[in-house]
């Protein structure tokens, strides 16, 4: 089994090899790609030395998994490439994401959609992610009508020059600026860019996204994201509105007995999800549960995940180990 990382020296690329190390995937071989500049650049992986190769000498290597964390751009040049030989492609951007020829993969929920002819597979946006592996188990029971999410989310989601502004900007050291403006002690509703609408793309991805993962182009849902001084993970505050009632102990149940969800719920001591507990761990964390007292069949949540991990690096593993265990590729 030889894996391609694509992006190995970036944040989730990085943290790819983490996971792929972590979670003992049976590769054979590896093989590093990334930017010209870096071929050539030696990783270590599992006290082994591997050289960043070219994206054509990858492609030559015939990996039978390749998994792509190196920007739209690329993964639109490059993806087909790649799938033409062959290989299969989990692709981490947002290039094929809403592609109605590409399946949305998060495992938890409809990896058993996926095909042997299913060549390129897109990874959700992070946010996204680990609202759906919240939502789906909820939306099985009760169905869901309308959903309300507010972000709360992390700079390692813009990537390592985000990381250093806000490191710098609490040394007082002047660099490079990730953002318009100062991160640190300070809170930006914005990430993407804007559309037409006055929504973010950010925004949109968790509204379109959540429909083609979850199969229900009936749900609605709004969104407002935004960037705050943390690294540790993404927080949402999300609002439920369902077409069934239901109990709230059924809900804690539900959080308490679903794969990838750890329900940290304890008010009486203070126990919630929060990104400094989050961080480096592949759980959805789900706390703060309670009814909506304004509105009927309502519910209120707290989700935190690492949008590396599970928002990223994990769920395209978990898509590679699901496509190995069921002989996909």
């Amino acid at each position: 089994m030889k894996i391609a990382v694509v992006g190995a020296t970036g944040l989730v690329g990085t943290k790819m090899l983490e996971v792929l190390s972590e979670r003992n995937f049976p590769l054979t071989d590896l093989i590093l790609v990334a930017s010209e500049k870096s071929v050539g650049k030696e990783i270590n992986y599992k006290n082994k030395s591997y050289k960043v190769v070219s994206m054509q000498d990858a492609i030559n290597l015939k990996p039978q998994i390749a998994l792509f964390s190196a920007g739209g751009n690329t993964s639109l040049e490059w993806a087909p490439k790649f799938a033409e030989a062959g290989i299969t492609v989990i692709d981490n951007s947002s290039a094929w994401r809403m592609d109605e020829t590409k399946k949305l993969v998060v495992p938890e929920i409809n990896a058993n959609t996926l095909l042997k002819s299913d060549k390129i597979i897109a990874n959700p946006n992070c946010s996204t992610i680990q609202m759906v592996v919240a939502l789906n188990p909820l939306h099985k029971k009760y169905k869901i009508k309308r959903v309300v999410v507010s972000t709360y989310q992390s700079v390692t989601g813009t990537g390592v020059k985000a990381v250093e502004q806000l490191m710098n900007e609490r040394a007082g050291i002047d660099g490079e600026m990730a953002y318009k403006y100062k991160i640190d002690l300070n809170v930006i509703p914005q990430i993407d860019v804007f559309t037409d609408n006055g929504y973010t793309k950010e925004e949109m991805k968790m509204v379109n996204e959540t429909k083609k993962i979850m199969g229900d182009a009936t749900i609605k849902l709004t969104a407002t994201t935004v960037r705050i001084p943390v690294i540790g993970g993404h927080s949402e505050s999300v609002n439920v509105e369902f077409e069934n009632d239901f109990d709230i102990k059924d809900i804690f149940e539900l959080m308490k007995t679903t794969e990838g969800i750890v329900l940290e719920d304890d008010i009486k001591n203070a126990i919630y999800p929060m990104p400094m507990n989050a961080h480096n761990k592949d759980a959805v964390f789900v706390g703060r549960i309670r009814r909506d007292e304004s509105q009927d069949k309502t519910l209120n949540m707290w989700i935190v995940s690492d949008n590396l991990r599970k928002g990223a690096a994990t769920n395209a593993v978990q898509i590679a180990e699901y496509l190995v265990a069921h002989t996909l590729v």
